[in-house]
């Protein structure tokens, strides 16, 4: 949607013409009462429309906003957004990439960035960077987990100034509490707003070779038991030579989700070589039919006329048939033209590292996790709980889909068992890095 010219009259309903949720409202309160907010909802439920809603008020009253994101492409995403929301004029972007029109009301920038620039100014004053500014927004706040990159969004909250206040923007976390009493100190005045409810529902699934069942039992507390290993003898027909169970292709993986109405899907996968691969091996398929092919042909075959130089190599001929790649290797024009026609739903597949997960606009029907642990800088390790559920819950499209489905696909060292785990768990708690 795009937001009507500002007024200093900030009646909700010009602004919003729809009902919002009862956190939307709760969140928006406290910020006219001029308190901070800590906003914790599921993945996909609006978090998004607090912090423009904050953006909305500062142009209202001729002031200036910052919108901090963990990464340069959820940035450059958002830069985009904002000036189809807010007028091409009025939105600027600072990555460590690039620098555009710096001096707009609304400044896109990652954490690192909006760190830094605090590192100038002596504590509690406002230097010649925060002039005008009423309002921060720390998108994707749970990044505070993240070990490399968690003393970023410490360090923003304790040096930005009392006076700007702050919208934290957080999926679900185990001691939200904890980190409200936390900025409530270090920072000054702020409400949780919390919402456990997820607009589209979710329902679990698990792949092998022998096709596509519920991942949990009817009450949706544990392990569907046709899924549990019958004692004495241990799936031995699904075991490949090495004696490990046999994981399914891709091919067959989307051919059971096309089969069920299921795509389009965000399929997860660890690597950016993993995900070229796959568009490789499905590259033949064809997943949009005569009228969306044609619509494809059209804008893509624009695309190429005007940015010749930005068509990648062994991707183009599959984006013809709805399927695409997406991750921090790929240049960003070509990445834009993927996540626009996704959005469109023209593409019914992308294979997407995580990176995805951390808040692009792409909705899905359907999320598949190509494997439950990945390799990190300590080791090989089960995925946590909160980045399985950052990533299950891109699934769901809101006024489109009654459910979201995520899928997980048995591989040679995690099965249903694993899934199920993670499946019923409840998210991390941030812990300080």
């Amino acid at each position: 949607m795009n937001y009507p010219a500002p007024s200093p009259e900030l009646d909700l309903g010009s602004i919003f013409p729809f009902d919002l949720d009862q956190f939307q409202k709760e969140a928006i309160a406290s910020l006219n009462a001029g308190r901070s907010v800590v906003v914790c909802a599921p993945t996909g439920s609006g978090k998004t429309l607090v912090g423009e809603y904050a953006i909305y008020r500062a142009l209202a009253r001729g002031k200036r906003v910052f919108y901090t994101t963990p990464l340069k492409a959820l940035s450059n995403q958002k830069l985009r957004d904002f000036r189809e929301k807010f007028g091409f004029d009025r939105v600027g972007l600072l990555t460590g990439d690039a620098s555009i029109h710096r001096d707009a009301p609304i400044l896109v920038m990652t954490t690192e960035i909006f760190r830094n620039m605090l590192y100038g100014t002596p504590i509690g004053q406002i230097g010649i960077s925060l002039v005008d500014v009423e309002a921060v927004i720390l998108d994707e706040c749970h990044y505070m987990n993240d070990r490399q990159r968690g003393t970023v969004w410490e360090e923003s909250i304790i040096y930005c100034p009392r006076e700007v206040q702050l919208a934290a923007l957080s999926a679900t976390v185990a001691n939200s509490d904890q980190l409200t009493d936390w900025l409530n100190r270090v920072h000054g005045p702020t409400d949780l707003i919390y919402s456990d409810f997820r607009p589209v529902p979710l329902e679990f699934h698990f792949c092998n070779p022998k096709g596509l069942f519920p991942l949990l039992n009817d009450s949706k507390t544990k392990i569907n038991p046709r899924l549990q290993k019958k004692k004495g003898k241990g799936g031995e027909r699904d075991r490949g030579r090495n004696g490990r169970p046999e994981a399914p292709g891709i091919i067959y993986t989307l051919s059971q989700l096309e089969q069920r109405d299921m795509l389009p899907a965000i399929y997860f996968i660890f690597s950016r070589r993993g995900c070229d691969k796959a568009v490789a091996e499905v590259g033949d398929l064809w997943l949009v039919n005569s009228e969306e092919s044609q619509i494809l042909r059209e804008q893509i075959d624009d695309f190429l006329a005007r940015n010749p130089e930005a068509g990648r190599s062994g991707q183009i001929a599959p984006l013809y048939r709805g399927i695409a790649a997406h991750h921090a290797g790929i240049l960003p024009a070509w990445k834009a033209l993927v996540e626009e026609l996704f959005q469109q739903g023209l593409i019914k597949v992308v294979f997407a590292t995580e990176t995805l997960a951390a808040g692009i606009n792409m909705p899905a029907r359907t999320t598949v996790i190509s494997t439950l642990s990945k390799r990190t800088d300590t080791g090989h390790r089960l995925l946590n709980a909160s980045e399985f559920l950052q990533m299950a819950g891109r699934a769901g499209r809101r006024g489109m889909d009654k459910q979201g489905h995520v899928v997980t696909v048995q591989t040679p060292f995690e099965g249903a068992k694993e899934a199920a785990y993670l499946g019923t768990s409840k998210p991390d708690p941030l812990v300080s890095q």
